[in-house]
């Protein structure tokens, strides 16, 4: 089968290591199925695992891909893949537990022709969304719904701010909470990003780093370093950051005399259950939000998506259709 995977692991140079190439197609173990992969949408974890970050090489060569909608082979139904992969024996909250891994990390991935995955990762795909659509869900829109409703505390009316409005679990994050009654600020760096913020939902926009009208309830984080002083400052006392990336880099001043002083409070959020899956996909089946598609490449095409995507020129997600 065709499939997009990592040869070889480059810390500085991470497309070097990209090959869309034959594989052996995957065969199900007790217990999992195969899906026919109709799209894959594309993620910072594809680039990460390219410079070898959450994978060694002796795990080469990988398939990349944690998102995937497509056919269930076993019993045809349309689906979307949940690419959190618990233990065996694990029950309640994926997200927790210690020995959870991503598609693409111990599993071969979903930019490929077929993946398999465990029967409990596969969600029923609501016919009103494209398979392009289901696609972008599993890690940047669950990510995004999950740091919104279940983590931050937010209520409709309260005003929250989205940092770097471009990606993909920061769109995501404006469409949400667009939809669920918050006032909506979001950040970018360049006049054409603030205005596809208002596009995407945003109530205003603003360039990274500006003074914000007011002091907000609530900061959706997924930048890092380049954002992070910004995100404290701009909330009230009491106020909420919820962070689950640093794209920009992990290790910025913690700040603490703020945070203590403020008593902000700061949660990390990583990815969402299967449950939670379920809920968004009923929530834009009924609601029509949808998510931003900034193109569709062929599988051969990946490199141009992968360099686009590190080179931040995306607005939304995009998505390689096999």
């Amino acid at each position: 089968m065709r499939a997009a995977y990592a040869s070889s692991l480059n810390p500085d140079s991470p497309l070097d290591g990209l090959v869309v190439g034959d594989r052996p197609k995957p065969e199900a173990r007790t217990g999992w199925t195969t899906v026919q992969v109709k799209a894959a949408s594309l993620n910072h974890h594809d680039l990460w695992t390219l410079r070898g970050v959450g994978i060694t090489a002796d795990r080469l060569p990988m398939i990349l891909g944690c998102d995937a909608a497509g056919i269930d082979t076993a019993t045809g139904a349309e689906v979307v893949v949940h690419s959190v992969i618990s233990g065996d024996g694990w029950s309640g909250d994926e997200t927790l537990d210690p020995g959870r891994s991503l598609l693409s990390e111990k599993h071969q991935g979903s930019l490929a022709e077929y993946v398999t995955v465990p029967t409990r990762n596969v969600i029923a795909k609501p016919a009103e969304l494209s398979f392009a659509e289901a696609a972008c869900l599993p890690t940047a829109w669950l990510t995004a719904y999950r740091m919104l409703f279940v983590n931050s505390n937010l209520r409709p009316g309260q005003t929250v701010l989205v940092q770097g409005a471009s990606g993909g679990v920061a769109s995501a994050c404006i469409g949400l909470a667009r939809a669920a009654g918050f006032r909506v600020w979001a950040t970018a760096r360049t006049e054409a990003k603030q205005q596809a913020a208002l596009d995407f939902g945003a109530h205003q926009a603003f360039a990274s780093g500006a003074r914000l009208p007011e002091r907000v309830d609530a900061v959706m984080e997924t930048v890092g370093a380049a954002t992070w002083s910004h995100s404290l400052k701009s909330l009230r006392p009491g106020g909420r950051v919820v962070i689950s990336g640093a794209t920009s880099g992990a290790t910025p001043p913690a700040e603490l005399n703020r945070i203590f002083f403020l008593q902000l409070q700061v949660v990390g959020s990583t990815m969402g259950t299967a449950a939670e899956l379920a809920d968004l996909l009923a929530y834009l089946r009924d609601s029509g939000l949808r998510p931003r598609v900034d193109r569709t490449l062929p599988l051969e095409a990946i490199g141009e998506g992968l360099a686009a995507m590190e080179a931040g020129e995306m607005l939304g997600k995009i998505v390689i259709e096999l």
